[in-house]
Formats: structure tokens, sequence, C-alpha cells
């Protein structure tokens, strides 16, 4: 178990492309594995719970999503995850680029678009999280070892404390899962379970 304290005033939950296109059965990313580990992670249920409790507690959630903009090619080509990306899927204001159910913004929730990797690259991120207070925030969603990845070491980087949520974010498979938790956030974040993000921050 982790030793894992929240103080909901200065936590805030990161959401990161809970997307149709990315965890949908019927979305773009789905026949290269994505879909069935969302569900192998019970991730949709698990980021519910621990919006859930944010909310509860009035902890501040922000939501980030990755687009393409209709039109140019803005979203470049200049890696291979960016040529993986449109021209139709996660189109703006299309199916695919929308919130899957059960992760919907609510209320005053910030949504946050960007066309890189890390949720703090080309976004108002930094100054929203500064201006609430935040000195901790919790990265759930996907996919664990791309912009969830990017997303926890910028944050680390920003100065603020990162906690990634092991089962309420998922990947192409288990095994990019495990590399990604296993390896690449090691020393980087705190990891932790749901259960133990929504104890702690009901406590």
């Amino acid at each position: 178990m982790t030793d894992l304290n929240l103080n909901p005033a200065t936590t805030a939950v990161l959401v990161i492309d809970m997307q149709n296109d990315n965890l949908h059965p019927d979305g773009a990313f789905a026949a290269t594995g994505a879909a069935d580990h969302a569900a192998q992670q019970d991730v949709v249920a698990h980021v519910g719970a621990i919006l859930t409790a944010a909310r509860t507690v009035d902890a501040a959630v922000v939501h980030n999503r990755i687009v393409i903009y209709p039109g140019r090619p803005s979203g470049g080509s200049n890696a291979p995850i960016f040529r993986m990306l449109g021209p139709e899927s996660l189109k703006l204001d299309t199916w695919g680029a929308a919130p899957i159910d059960g992760a919907e913004p609510v209320r005053d929730e910030i949504v946050l678009d960007r066309i890189r990797m890390s949720a703090f690259n080309g976004t108002s991120l930094d100054p929203i999280l500064r201006n609430l207070g935040i000195t901790t925030v919790v990265v759930v969603g996907v996919w664990t070892n791309m912009a969830v990845e990017h997303t926890v070491r910028d944050a680390a980087d920003h100065g603020y404390e990162a906690v990634i949520v092991s089962d309420a974010t998922s990947s192409i498979n288990a095994e990019w899962q495990a590399a990604g938790l296993g390896y690449a956030l090691t020393n980087i974040a705190t990891i932790a379970t749901t259960e133990e993000v929504v104890a702690a921050l009901s406590a």
C-alpha cells in the first residue's frame, strides 16, 4: 500500500485523453489493442470513481484532450505518434474526439485542447494550476506510455508532485503499461491505485 496524502485544496485531477477514439470499441484506435486494454484495466470505471471522489471534496478537475483541427495538418508529422493521428481520428467536434461516457466534464471543470503529447505543452494548464494553488496532480487517462507519461514528466519538471493511478490508466497492451509504470516513471511520480487515491481524497 502507498502512503498517500492528498489535500483536496491543493490537489488537481488531470484527466488525459479519455476520448471515444482512444477507448471505445468502435473508436479509431481500437485495432491497436487500446480498447481491449482499457477494458482489462476497467479504466473508465476507475477514472469515474476518482472523479466522483474529487467532486465530493471539491478538488479541482482539469480535462485535457488531444484533437485534430480540420483543414491544414496542424498536428504535425515529425514523429510516428503524430502521424498516427488524423485526418479523421480525434477530429475536433466529432464523436471520436468527444469524452467517453463516464468521464465527461461537469459544471465548471476546465477542458483544454492540445496537439502535442503533454497536457502542459501549448496549453494554459500550468498557470491555471498555479492560480488555483495546486501543488499535487493526480494523473489518470490514456495512453500511459505516451500522453500520460509526457504529462507526468512535465508535471514533475514544473515543480508539482505527481501521482499516476495504475488502474485508472491504460495503454495499447499490458506490456506497454508495465513498461510505463515499472521503468519509465520510476522516481518521477508516486504510483497508486484508484482505491488508494479515493481513500486519500476522502480522508
